[in-house]
């Protein structure tokens, strides 16, 4: 299905003369002369992007802009002027064009910015669509999710949660075991006692005996006072154990036996403690083979694996990555924030060693050094940028250099050649890369081309 683009110049040639161009590109084109005609346009014929001159007779195209977006409609829209200059541009973006042209302007230069600016809207709206769709049937806890292995683990959650078995959570680290904990805690009958959470790798065996179970005072020496133990913090509530399998074997005994019993002594005291805790334990470790290596005892790995959740690295849900940005981009205050379709696919495409948080880390540190609205290919980390092999970035019939694969000489090379086949135009050049013009003038600046 063609898309429509609605035309709005006070100039009958410039409409026409666009009019022709778009439509050999296969757009449905309606038009119109001025503002009203345009305000009453969008209302009629409901544009998939719009393109508007900046000087018309009343309302002029800024004012066209405002109520366009003050009417919550999200269709791109690219401003043209034969007056431009820097607070006009800054002024139109902030009101919400997503591209600002200056006439006289290459043909190919407003396609290309077209091209971006549908590509911009239809990930926007898929992103939308799923995150709907996501709080309609999987919201659970701010989990984030639409790959299918993940739907699972929420559906698993849900069930599990209202019951007080025991859960053991797999994963690498950064897959978010933490949250699926909290979540079986928040949805359960327990959610308003506490959630206790100790990483047991962060511990040595001493100090997180006394950590799990408190000690009494003159258990050792500087033990001025008595301290309950986060056992008996968790009462009533849920005791979550990350890093289970670095725990020691005398200290797995001493679990075992809690989790059977119900009841613990604190370090040097001999009074018998009940308790009614429920335990999520998490690993990112083969327990069956730290079984088979003598480094967990068995009877406890039985104990803990009743019902095992086992979340799948962020690099296997690469469809969850749009989603997942655009809720960080919220989290920290940059949900207006555009990213390009070329940074979005270097983004699904790195690995991910360190999962959903090291993806989160990347948006923070992404918002806080990005001073501008859009998020393209250059302002990603290094890492994921490399993280792109060279035949991914490189358009069809391009050719790679003979000598290696150096990631900085292979991005040099394409642009080269890129300009060779275009006679160095740069508009026409971006576009056979498949970047924006602005983009690409930001590469060859910093390859000193």
């Amino acid at each position: 299905m063609s898309k429509r683009v609605l035309i709005v110049d006070d100039e009958k040639n410039m409409r026409w003369v666009l009019g022709q161009a778009l439509s050999g590109e296969g757009f449905e084109v309606v038009d119109a002369a001025d503002g009203k005609g345009a305000l009453a346009s969008v209302s009629d014929q409901a544009p998939d992007i719009m393109i508007l001159d900046h000087r018309m007779p009343e309302p002029d195209g800024m004012e066209v802009l405002r109520r366009v977006r003050g009417k919550g409609q999200t269709f791109p829209i690219i401003m043209l002027t034969a007056h431009g200059n820097v607070a006009q541009a800054v002024e139109a973006m902030k009101a919400g064009a997503n591209e600002y042209l200056t006439k006289p302007f290459d043909l190919e230069e407003l396609k290309l910015a077209i091209d971006k600016a549908l590509q911009y809207s239809d990930l926007a709206n898929e992103v939308e669509r799923l995150r709907q769709e996501l709080d309609r049937e999987y919201d659970v806890e701010g989990i984030v999710a639409s790959d299918q292995r993940m739907i699972e683990v929420i559906e698993t959650v849900r069930k599990v949660a209202p019951t007080n078995a025991t859960a053991i959570i797999y994963g690498e680290s950064g897959t978010g075991k933490e949250l699926i904990a909290r979540a079986l805690h928040n949805l359960s009958d327990r959610a308003n006692k506490p959630f206790v959470s100790v990483s047991a790798g962060a511990l040595p065996d001493t100090l997180l005996e006394s950590e799990l179970f408190g000690f009494e005072k003159g258990a050792f020496t500087g033990a001025v006072t008595a301290k309950p133990g986060r056992f008996e913090m968790a009462n009533g509530g849920t005791l979550f154990l990350d890093e289970i399998g670095d725990i020691s074997t005398a200290t797995q005994v001493k679990l075992l036996r809690v989790l059977q019993e119900r009841t613990f002594e604190r370090l040097g005291g001999t009074r018998t403690i009940d308790i009614d805790v429920r335990v999520v334990a998490a690993t990112n470790q083969d327990l069956q083979q730290l079984i088979a290596d003598g480094g967990f005892r068995e009877d406890l790995y039985y104990r803990l694996n009743v019902v095992p959740i086992t979340l799948p690295p962020l690099r296997q849900r690469s469809g969850d990555i749009p989603l997942l940005v655009a809720h960080f981009l919220e989290k920290y205050n940059a949900g207006s924030m555009r990213i390009t379709p070329e940074a979005m696919e270097a983004l699904v495409t790195y690995q991910w060693p360190g999962n959903i948080r090291e993806l989160e880390n990347s948006i923070e540190r992404i918002v806080i050094l990005t001073h501008h609205d859009e998020i393209g290919l250059d302002d990603l980390p290094a890492e994921v940028r490399a993280g792109m092999s060279p035949t991914q970035r490189m358009p069809s019939g391009f050719q790679l250099p003979e000598d290696g694969v150096d990631l900085e000489e292979v991005e040099l090379d394409l642009v080269r050649q890129a300009l060779d086949r275009t006679g160095g135009s740069a508009p026409k050049a971006a576009k056979l890369l498949g970047l924006t013009a602005k983009t690409l003038e930001a590469r060859m600046a910093r390859l000193g081309l």
